[in-house]
């Protein structure tokens, strides 16, 4: 793997980090964390594709020709995402895609789109499509997210944010299953490993059973192609993209599969696309137990506000007798409606979720799940507050079926898993002992292992595309190594580095002045850096 070249001493100015800069910046970073898409074991080397889009003139004129009919965005009196997309001045629309895009005759879906548009209309230069990763996340907001930070730029762009197909207010995919898209451990027995392969078998079964003809269809390499139907019918030539995470992965499909249709692109928080499989966690480990560290040294300097110890070793001995107390009996959290019950499967998911940032806002947020986790252990009563409980009804609950079923459905559809459970198996035991919280999650068996083959085989990388990636060093989702291994497949590429930083998700999420100033002149001039940049902390 070829290692990101050297930053040269004409890097951007450095400011000191600061916290997002708004609530919806926090809750944004939050769900990029819940389902983020990470960095994995190497897949098995890609075959060209066995299916190919029908072109323009073969079928789709009637999609890349449609009329939009643009609408007020709430849904409802509680549309939070949808009244603020209102008060900013945005519409949304309904966009139709071929399900089958090699049968653009057959059925048609929808794909729900938002537009905040551009305010300098003198200067205008085009569409930027936002994607904030997954997959199977809502990006219909994503724009109020991001243009606070554009500055003048962010006024001469009209900001896309997409549902893909199958998520949000797209035409929905909903396997009924009992549980959101949290990560389950196998915990520490063989017993729980076998309850994580009946649960994981089930989910596909019950996929099957209420979507199989969807399935087929529900792919990066479809949303990639419904970017295009898109593109067209904004009456772009060419379209911008910003892509977080898994957004990356889609981002780079695009530029793949549609050359010459893409502006300026930009790839945050990238992984590796020839790493990208359904074991997305695989080789994670290290990075999160160096942030799960950092947190502890963090919180322990604050024992006398969360009382979970002096030292970077008592409060890991505490979050480990949390997982011991969830093995013996399920914790119990929170009164009411709102009372969870969380095992040893569930509890390793609630702290590697709140990890994807060093910023105090998400160790804060971590520490007080960590002191809640730790009073249900000695059986105390808990209250927990909103964002706790709409956290872990998202992840543990029905409610979260819908972004389940299409996470699951996109990452099985995209690439083939192992199907020996066996294999599975093997692996958590390899990694139990030097990763004994996360090892057993990041190996851990998912419905992939039991789901139909993929019609076509992953994307490869064979086009050079003028990007620029931007990394931070300490990102415990997509590994700085995804991101340098990107670069080097893509020559044209510059990578904007942030050096020292645990955090997933850089610009206009971090707050760091470096990297969004970089950011914001390549977005203003079309024009990369003139070679690679870092940006400190």
């Amino acid at each position: 793997m070829t290692a990101p070249r050297t930053a040269p001493r004409t890097a951007p100015r450095t400011v000191p980090r600061t916290a997002p800069r708004t609530a919806l910046r926090r809750a944004s970073a939050l769900a990029l964390a819940l389902t983020a898409c990470l960095a994995a074991a190497p897949a098995a080397a890609a075959a060209p594709a066995t299916a190919a889009p029908a072109t323009a003139s073969g079928g789709l004129d009637r999609y890349h020709h449609q009329r939009l009919d643009w609408y007020r965005c709430a849904q409802g009196p509680d549309d939070a995402d949808g009244r603020a997309l209102d008060a900013a001045g945005a519409r949304c629309a309904d966009v139709r895609v071929p399900l089958d895009h090699t049968d653009p005759a057959g059925r048609s879906i929808t794909v729900a789109i938002s537009r905040l548009k551009a305010t300098d209309t003198r200067h205008r230069i085009g569409s930027l499509l936002i994607n904030p990763g997954g997959p199977g996340n809502s990006g219909l907001a994503t724009g109020l997210l991001v243009r606070p930070a554009m500055g003048e730029s962010g006024a001469r762009y009209d900001l896309i944010g997409l549902d893909p197909r199958f998520t949000g207010r797209s035409t929905p995919l909903d396997c009924g299953l009992s549980h959101g898209p949290g990560l389950p451990s196998a915990g520490p027995t063989r017993a729980g490993f076998e309850r994580r392969k009946a649960e994981a078998e089930a989910t596909a079964d019950a996929c099957r059973a209420t979507s199989a003809a969807l399935l087929p269809h529900v792919t990066t390499r479809n949303t990639a192609r419904d970017i295009d139907v898109v593109r067209a019918a904004l009456g772009e030539r060419r379209i911008s993209y910003l892509g977080y995470s898994y957004g990356t992965y889609l981002g780079t499909v695009y530029t793949q599969l549609f050359p010459g249709r893409q502006d300026r692109v930009v790839l945050d928080s990238a992984l590796d696309p020839r790493r990208y499989n359904p074991r997305l966690m695989r080789g994670t480990e290290d990075a999160n137990e160096r942030a799960l560290d950092g947190w502890a040294d963090w919180t322990a300097a604050r024992h006398d506000t969360y009382a979970l110890g002096r030292t970077r070793a008592r409060v890991l001995t505490t979050v480990g007798d949390v997982l011991a107390a969830a093995a013996r009996t399920p914790l119990t959290l929170g009164t009411g409606p709102d009372t969870f019950r969380l095992d040893d499967s569930q509890v390793p998911a609630l702290v590697f979720t709140a990890l994807g940032s060093d910023t105090d806002g998400a160790r804060a947020a971590l520490a007080e799940q960590v002191s809640l986790l730790a009073r249900a252990a000695e059986g105390r009563p808990t209250v927990l507050p909103p964002a706790v409980a709409a956290l872990l009804r998202t992840g543990f609950t029905p409610a979260g079926s819908p972004g389940a079923s299409a996470q699951t459905a996109i990452l099985c559809g995209d690439a083939p898993a192992p199907r020996d459970p066996e294999q599975y198996w093997r692996d958590i035991e390899a990694a139990r002992a030097a990763h004994p919280l996360f090892g057993p999650m990041t190996e851990n068996i998912t419905p992939c292992a039991f789901w139909d083959r993929p019609r076509e085989e992953p994307t490869e990388v064979r086009r050079d595309v003028p990007a620029l990636i931007v990394a931070a060093t300490g990102d415990p989702r997509t590994p700085y190594t995804g991101a340098a291994a990107l670069h080097a497949l893509l020559p044209s590429s510059r990578l904007l580095t942030l050096a020292g930083a645990v955090q997933h998700a850089d610009y206009a999420v971090y707050g760091n002045a470096c990297v969004d100033t970089a950011v914001n002149a390549y977005l203003a001039t079309g024009r990369l850096p003139a070679r690679d940049l870092t940006c400190a902390t």
